[in-house]
């Protein structure tokens, strides 16, 4: 793993699944109201960081060059390095998280991309909220974005006037489910494996995203309910059918392996207790 600040010479991100070349983690800081913050408790810290070390260790034996970057004290959730800021194939855009604990992230993130040589195309304005985990490359021109309680119509409408008509936009409603107190986010219900294969929690999942993979050839493999709350349908492809799924979701994994996805799992007892999964982990860079 790489720490401190390194220019990238290769970035851009234009799809799920495609080899994951450059990866930016973030280690959980010991400081930090991780209760205030929807961490489910009793919370063991000392695990939590090795858990996630152990994570980043895994990336890095399949192939992905990590960028450690350093702890952030008093944002718990930091260490979800998906939403702040989402990379594209010219830049990224920083986002405005609408959960107020988060509210410092996107700026701390933006500073450490630009050190690393990657340009901003644009930010978040006004009124508009969004988290990387409304947004997933259907195909690598165009982007599906959810709106759900974190991401609104006014961030919608800003990010397709940044990348229109290069990237088109295809905006999918979220339901209710457990209420703005709570995460779904469009990447709580589906998990992009290959071009042709996906999971997808079809009970929260939007119809028309269904519609919208099945017209693209793409196999869904419905996950079992007993594996929702645990996180199952995160999974992070890091080559087209090769992923890592977090511990406690044994029959999503025989569900991967029965359709000849190799499948790595990290253990996440005390990381799933803040509600993210591998792709919240990450902040792909790079991808090809």
């Amino acid at each position: 793993p790489r720490t401190g600040e390194w220019p990238v010479t290769d970035f851009g991100v234009t799809s799920m699944t495609t080899n994951l070349r450059r990866v930016a983690v973030r280690p959980p800081s010991a400081r930090g109201d991780y209760e205030v913050a929807h961490w489910a408790q009793p919370l063991d810290l000392s695990l939590l960081v090795e858990q996630h070390a152990a994570f980043a260790d895994l990336l890095g034996t399949l192939g992905c060059e990590i960028d450690v970057l350093d702890p952030v004290d008093d944002m718990p959730d930091a260490i979800f390095t998906y939403d702040p800021c989402f990379v594209v194939g010219n830049g990224f855009i920083e986002f405005r998280g609408a959960k107020q604990v988060r509210a410092g992230e996107p700026p701390v993130l933006a500073a450490e991309l630009e050190a690393r040589g990657i340009p901003r195309i644009g930010r978040l304005t006004g009124t508009a909220t969004a988290d990387g985990g409304d947004f997933f490359w259907l195909d690598d021109s165009t982007l599906a974005i959810g709106r759900s309680y974190r991401t609104n119509d006014a961030a919608i409408e800003q990010v397709r006037s940044m990348l229109e008509p290069d990237v088109r936009i295809e905006a999918f409603d979220l339901p209710h489910d457990q209420g703005p107190e709570f995460c779904l986010h469009l990447m709580s219900v589906v998990s992009p494996i290959r071009d042709d294969l996906a999971v997808v929690y079809e009970r929260l999942a939007p119809v028309r995203l269904l519609e919208a993979l099945r017209s693209r050839g793409v196999e869904l493999l419905a996950l079992p309910d007993e594996d929702y709350a645990s996180l199952g349908c995160n999974v992070l492809t890091v080559r087209p059918g090769v992923v890592v799924i977090a511990s406690g979701n044994d029959a999503t994994v025989e569900l991967l392996c029965n359709h000849g996805v190799e499948v790595h799992v990290y253990e996440a007892s005390e990381i799933s207790k803040g509600e993210g999964g591998p792709t919240c982990l990450t902040r792909p860079i790079h991808r090809s």
